[in-house]
């Protein structure tokens, strides 16, 4: 039995997958958890010594994190393989290592996890949650970090537990759905009826909190045009397909008259400056027909740094944000890595950070908060641009990745990001999904995916604060490290707390 764990451990991981857009069964993140909860338990109850315990937690932890990472970020391989020119085995074996080397955060949540408990069903529950918390919130920022599919994303609404996302932020969710799961396995194996009440009693709690309005509407509603050209990543930045991307760019927009108009990241497959005389100044007249327009485009300073950065035109003055976030291998090189520009064929991937702290753009009465493609994973990042900031606009371009996971998981995303802020979060893509999420999590319109076109919505800007907004992931991070505190303080007085 101990050999099958690991690979049961590693099939709950995957199944995870389920719970994540576009499939959305959330409830199969807390089952999925409750089998790692129990697998480590019967693995700790049955090693010998203490660093038996530990091996095998981390083993069956790692299994479980190299599931649930394999299965949902298969789609980095469409970007290496197909677009990057990386060999198939090569970026078969890139994904393969990237997923094992993040997997090591479960691993530590897991090996930590059979060490410390003390088969007390309260303090094991409470134990678990709170060192899952720390090890995902761990893996969002150590390394830049990477906290794509970390497991509070599994509960936007209609989940019960994205009421809390305004109060602790998508890693407090995460925590919260481990201790409900830790107290799940407790009912079912040990017939802990107590402990299910708990979990009811928790799902309450965050339903009452769901019609909570943190923040209220400001202003008029704005009228927006979100459009998503839907180009090619293989034909993108072929020069002889250029004059086609630039006449469907001002096409749209003509098209499209409104108060703001959007286009998505990187939109201009060139430099700023490069473009044709007179198509900057063309763009600037469509888009003051009704007022203003943002546009993705790669811009160079005087001392020749690139940056990916958006950029408005039309009646009001020009403004800019350059993304401060950039993703390690495709806008910029870690140290030691320049080795892998000469297996991949990325262009313009040499690029430079923004501002940590950018101003909002202010537009038709609104502050817009700008932030682009990736950088919409970090929560506690975008809400330096609050209180002042009374939207919050993504542009991005997934095309990168194909038909695949990315484009419904990136959109669940920006629902939490909405929900922590307490404001509605506006999605420009080039391929999908460009929508409009309110402040509640839901997705109100939405353009299909891999289509040219524009989404036209109405959309009120919002004040005030959500707890979040205000603190962050300090609550729930102190929270959950006090609990971890609390259980080694027993351990070193001979007894189990709680």
């Amino acid at each position: 039995m101990s050999r099958l764990r690991p690979v049961l451990a590693w099939a709950a991981g995957a199944a995870s997958v389920l719970a994540y857009a576009p499939f959305e069964y959330f409830p199969l993140a807390a089952v999925a958890l409750a089998v790692l909860y129990a697998l480590l338990g019967r693995a700790a109850d049955a090693a010998i010594t203490p660093g038996a315990r530990r091996r095998a937690g981390f083993l069956i932890g790692w299994a479980w994190g190299f599931g649930a990472l394999g299965a949902g970020v298969s789609w980095l391989y469409v970007a290496l393989h197909r677009f990057g020119g990386m060999p198939m085995p090569l970026a078969g074996s890139a994904i393969a290592l990237f997923c094992a080397v993040m997997a090591l955060f479960a691993g530590g949540a897991g090996a930590l996890f059979a060490d410390l408990r003390r088969g007390r069903p309260w303090a094991d529950a409470a134990l678990f949650g709170a060192l899952w918390l720390l090890t995902e919130w761990t893996r969002g920022w150590l390394f830049t970090g990477f906290p794509w599919l970390v497991s509070g994303y599994s509960q936007t609404p209609p989940s019960p537990l994205a009421g809390f996302a305004p109060v602790f932020g998508v890693f407090g969710v995460g925590g919260l759905l481990a201790w409900i799961a830790a107290l799940l396995a407790e009912a079912v194996t040990r017939r802990r009826i107590a402990c299910a009440g708990l979990v009811l009693l928790v799902g309450a709690g965050g339903a009452a909190l769901r019609p909570v309005a943190w923040t209220v509407p400001v202003g008029a509603p704005l009228q927006v045009a979100l459009l998503q050209p839907n180009m090619e990543q293989d034909l993108k930045w072929r020069p002889d397909m250029l004059p086609r991307w630039l006449d469907i760019h001002l096409e749209l927009l003509r098209n499209n008259p409104a108060t703001l108009v959007v286009l998505p990241e990187t939109t201009l497959p060139l430099l700023l400056e490069h473009l044709p005389d007179g198509y900057l100044d063309a763009l600037t007249r469509s888009a003051a027909v009704g007022g203003d327009a943002i546009l993705g485009a790669f811009v160079r300073d005087g001392d020749g740094r690139i940056f990916n950065a958006a950029v408005s035109v039309g009646r009001s003055p020009t403004q800019h944000y350059a993304k401060h976030h950039l993703v390690p291998f495709g806008e910029y090189s870690p140290p030691l890595f320049r080795w892998f520009y000469d297996l991949v064929h990325i262009p313009m991937a040499d690029q430079t950070r923004g501002a940590e702290v950018q101003p909002p753009m202010s537009l038709a009465g609104q502050k817009i908060a700008v932030n682009i493609c990736y950088e919409d994973v970090f929560g506690e990042e975008l809400i330096r641009a609050l209180p002042e900031a009374t939207l919050m606009l993504n542009l991005s371009n997934l095309a990168w990745y194909g038909d695949s996971f990315a484009q419904p998981q990136h959109l669940q995303i920006a629902r939490l990001r909405a929900l922590e802020s307490g404001r509605p979060m506006l999605r420009a893509t080039n391929t999908g999904m460009t929508g409009l999420v309110q402040p509640d999590g839901t997705v109100s319109a939405a353009l299909p995916a891999f289509t040219r076109g524009a989404l036209q919505v109405a959309v009120r800007g919002y004040t005030g604060s959500t707890p979040y907004g205000r603190w962050g992931n300090g609550p729930a991070v102190g929270l959950a490290a006090l609990v971890v505190l609390v259980v080694l303080a027993g351990r070193v007085r001979g007894r189990t707390p709680i």
